[in-house]
């Protein structure tokens, strides 16, 4: 049993850098200066709790300009993984980027979250760059595009 909350940086600052602090800072080399940014402060934050409380995973969504919205800092603890916690996750922030009238979504993928993503109606754009010492890609969605389920 799981439940997922959205809110402001100040209500769900803990539990997003819990989960955040475990999977790139500890799990994936990332330096803690790299991780922590301003835009924490204003973007709409996920996060998915167990029935104790404890968070599993969190994602955040800032406004990336006129009428597009950005996905970012998504992460699912190792123990929990593959149990659909990222994509509803990522399904609540859709839903919210169409709540406030977004017509574009866009993300900078691990390039090994590519599938993941694609999966869930995403293009990738361009060539895979490096970010954080780790390969991305840049990828979007126009919302009301049906998503490509395998």
């Amino acid at each position: 049993m799981t439940y997922l909350e959205i809110g402001d940086w100040a209500l769900m600052q803990t539990a997003a850098q819990t989960v955040r602090t475990a999977v790139f800072i500890q799990e994936q080399g990332i330096a803690p200066e790299d991780e922590w940014d301003a835009n924490d402060d204003t973007a709409l934050h996920a996060v998915l709790f167990d029935v104790n409380g404890q968070p599993l995973g969190n994602a955040r969504l800032l406004k990336h300009s006129t009428n597009v919205a950005k996905v970012g800092r998504m992460a699912v603890l190792k123990e929990a993984r593959g149990r659909g916690f990222g994509a509803r996750l990522l399904q609540a922030l859709l839903g919210e980027a169409r709540r406030l009238g977004h017509r574009e979504v866009r993300l900078s993928a691990q390039y090994t979250a590519e599938p993941f993503y694609a999966a869930h109606g995403f293009r990738m754009e361009g060539e895979p760059f490096e970010e954080v010492g780790i390969p991305h890609v840049a990828m979007s969605l126009i919302m009301g595009a049906p998503p490509n389920l395998h």
